[in-house]
């Protein structure tokens, strides 16, 4: 088969630039002896862009399954950087929280994350950098309104 890829389709790049935040991150949290994993750290950032989230929700959101998050939840909890709390809405379900240790250890990891930002940005235009984050907050709508469209489709169907 001679097929060939585009390695510079939109997929692709999106992919490649997001293993390689991630990855820089990951590096720089864990030079920087934060006293976070980043694990945490992302488990964290996520939490605090949420508000009070249920547990399932807030691994979908970040893409891992709920058992692996438990885990991190479990020593961030322990460690007294989220809260678990009765959710109101259903009696067997837990929001997770955070707590005022997770909003300091987030300000230490803040200045890192705008120093990724610096060099990710470097040599781009502030308004062509302005107009890239707002397409890519366009198309997260658009396909986020995909994603909604389909689970009604699908549960309308069952």
């Amino acid at each position: 088969m001679d097929r060939k890829i585009d390695p510079d389709s939109f997929g692709f790049l999106v992919t490649d630039v997001a293993r390689l935040i991630r990855s820089e991150m990951d590096r720089r949290i864990g030079e920087a002896g934060l006293g976070l994993t980043p694990s945490e750290s992302r488990t964290l950032s996520h939490a605090a862009r949420a508000g009070a989230v249920r547990q399932n929700a807030l691994a979908e959101r970040m893409g891992v399954e709920a058992m692996t998050l438990s885990a991190s939840l479990d020593r961030l909890e322990a460690r007294g950087l989220i809260e678990r709390l009765a959710d109101p809405t259903d009696r067997r379900a837990k929001l997770v929280q955070l707590t005022d240790a997770a909003g300091e250890a987030l300000d230490r990891v803040a200045p890192l994350s705008a120093a990724l930002r610096a060099d990710a940005s470097a040599g781009i235009d502030p308004n062509d950098w302005a107009r890239l984050l707002d397409t890519l907050k366009m198309i997260r709508a658009n396909l986020t309104t995909t994603k909604s469209e389909s689970a009604r489709l699908e549960s309308s169907a069952a």
